[in-house]
């Protein structure tokens, strides 16, 4: 069968967003380990102002039979390169590496992110000219298999965004919980990608959690990311208003919003961060992936 390879086409939720996401989504199903580039990676980069939409052509698309098998991509602007390949045609890899080294440079030229347990990107990145760095992703990982119960201190409860939302409140608890000065400018282009941001198209919105203080004041927000089938829920963004901090308020948040996933099928959740809150709720590390690049580029 052949495969055909091609320029990403659309700059939005259109054009190609849907068939890379369903290819994504393949990836997670059945396997052992979660792609370093997942589907809800995906839908949250185009939930944000910073993608760079006019760069949008330099993403690779391989095809056979009209369905995609492979993607090379970028997150938010080029310079850092995902690589997806269905395991079916791993004999693309090659090609896809070769198609993220020359299309998705940057200024300060390109990096590619390498599953530490993938021996084969390894060798190709080290025949290619790259070395690993310093610098990487880790997953870590909590098995939901009980244990999910937390206190919520009184003068709070708990609410899913799908008993609704106020966008102003939510706008300050980002911009706050994640250590921005003053009070955000709320303006109707900000509430607008805020809105983006917790309504993407596959985003349940009865999976991310609010703790909202008796006073109506949102203290903190554990959004996540699940569709049947998944490796894992991924739990992104989490924070808390620093006026509400030290009552185990972020807890509470992610541990009821992992419940409600596991409620659902979930088997684990994942989270991209290694701090040592999640590691408090029970969460482990387990999956990692390291940057590699040519020395004196971008790492």
């Amino acid at each position: 069968m052949v495969v055909t390879v091609r320029p990403y086409r659309g700059t939005d939720l259109d054009g190609d967003f849907v068939p890379v996401r369903d290819f994504l989504r393949r990836l997670h199903v059945g396997a052992e380990r979660p792609p370093v580039f997942g589907w809800s990676r995906w839908e949250w980069a185009f939930a944000q102002p910073g993608l760079d939409r006019a760069a949008l052509h330099r993403v690779g698309v391989w095809e056979r039979e009209g369905r995609v098998v492979a993607v090379a991509t970028f997150e938010d602007v080029p310079g850092d390169a995902y690589l997806a390949v269905d395991p079916g045609c791993a004999g693309l890899l090659p090609e896809v590496l070769d198609h993220a080294l020359a299309a998705l440079r940057g200024p300060h030229g390109v990096r590619v992110l390498v599953d530490d347990a993938d021996v084969e990107l390894q060798r190709l990145a080290r025949s290619r000219g790259l070395v690993a760095t310093q610098h990487g992703d880790e997953a870590t990982v909590l098995e939901l298999e009980g244990g999910l119960a937390y206190p919520l201190p009184a003068g709070y409860r708990v609410q899913g965004l799908d008993q609704g939302v106020d966008l102003g409140r939510l706008e300050r608890l980002m911009h706050r919980g994640f250590g921005q000065d003053g009070e955000p400018a709320a303006t109707p282009e900000a509430l607008a990608w805020r809105e983006r941001a917790v309504s993407s198209p596959s985003q349940d919105p009865s999976l991310s959690v609010l703790v909202v203080a008796d006073d109506g004041t949102y203290a903190a927000y554990c959004g996540t990311w699940w569709h049947e089938g998944d490796h894992a829920a991924v739990v992104e963004p989490v924070c808390t208003d620093p006026d509400h901090r030290r009552r185990g308020l972020g807890r509470a948040a992610v541990l009821e919003a992992v419940r409600r996933c596991a409620a659902r099928g979930a088997p684990r959740a994942q989270v991209g961060s290694h701090q040592q809150f999640y590691y408090a709720l029970g969460f482990a590390p387990r999956v990692t992936a390291t940057w590699w690049t040519v020395l004196g580029g971008a790492g």
